[in-house]
């Protein structure tokens, strides 16, 4: 799909975690628990998707009762059908699914249960690639997916956090994905805080629909501190005016960067001409090292290139 990049589209930017786990599975903490802490923490938006798995009695955890004219809650669930090359089960996260979604067939194989998700109307995840040691091959199989979970602060702990490199490869072999980041809390003691890392999404509203819309479209980026507030692409230049940062990048499909570094960066503009297989994307990173990124940005042939999710 064809989409505008979301610092032109209609709304604002809505705040929100698209992984989260409550005492409905493996979480320390009962939903209200967990969306009072998002909501005080300054988040628009919360998607509890426990573990759909028999030993939970595939819990599809209803918050709506959570939901105020100020926050919202997107219904969702992490499925985990088997297997990959390296594991008994995968991790797809479903976000978007309504109440009923029948568990899985007993040969229900991923990709197939991830198109049932998606036709339900979620929007599907490749969660924390990188922790579940998920191969490029198993990645491809996965023909529903819209996005990469490519930086997971629970899997960070483990030195797994980044699955950038992964999306990579998927994009440079011609799979349109999107990308974001997610906190993956579960609220045990010895865990990571929650709140670390986020979406913004771009929409004209809080309604949970208008905002599972704009996550299919590509409509956000994602951070765990920096803002980003346009980007734009004027001939073979790249503007990127954010949040102040020491480090604006543009990586892509080919190897190598363009890098600024300086002391509170807010607009830089950067050359395009490296990136030989028509798409970037923009990461900042802030004093403290935390870090936000757009989407790929596709680049067809042309002088004047345009940005598409």
């Amino acid at each position: 799909m064809h989409v505008t990049f979301p610092f032109n589209e209609p709304g604002r930017f809505w705040r929100g975690n698209l992984h989260t786990h409550s005492d409905r599975s493996d979480g320390a903490l009962p939903p209200e628990e967990i969306a009072r802490r998002y909501r005080e923490a300054g988040y628009d938006f919360l998607a509890i998707t426990d573990h759909f798995r028999a030993k939970y009695n595939f819990p599809l955890t209803d918050t709506r009762q959570l939901r105020t004219s100020r926050f919202t809650t997107l219904l969702g669930a992490e499925l985990h059908p088997p297997r990959t090359e390296f594991s008994s089960e995968w991790h797809i996260l479903a976000v978007g699914l309504p109440l009923g979604f029948p568990p899985p067939e007993p040969d229900e194989s991923a990709p197939q249960l991830a198109r049932r998700a998606r036709g339900a109307g979620a929007f599907i995840g490749m969660a924390h690639p990188a922790a579940s040691l998920l191969t490029t091959a198993d990645a491809e199989s996965l023909d529903a997916a819209h996005a990469v979970e490519v930086y997971n602060a629970l899997s960070a702990r483990e030195d797994r956090g980044d699955s950038w490199h992964l999306a990579d490869v998927l994009i440079n072999r011609g799979h349109r994905l999107s990308a974001y980041a997610a906190d993956d809390a579960h609220f045990q003691p010895h865990d990571p805080p929650g709140c670390a890392a986020w979406v913004q999404v771009r929409a004209e509203s809080l309604d949970p629909q208008a905002l599972l819309a704009a996550l299919k479209a590509g409509h956000y980026y994602s951070s765990t501190g920096p803002e980003l507030h346009d980007i734009k692409l004027d001939d073979d230049l790249i503007t990127v005016r954010c949040s102040p940062v020491r480090k604006v990048l543009i990586t892509g499909g080919d190897p190598g960067a363009k890098v600024v570094q300086g002391e509170a960066l807010t607009e830089c503009s950067l050359p395009l001409a490296m990136f030989k297989r028509r798409w970037c994307r923009v990461t900042v990173e802030d004093s403290h090292g935390r870090r936000a990124w757009s989407n790929p940005i596709y680049l067809p042939p042309g002088r004047t290139p345009s940005i598409t999710a």
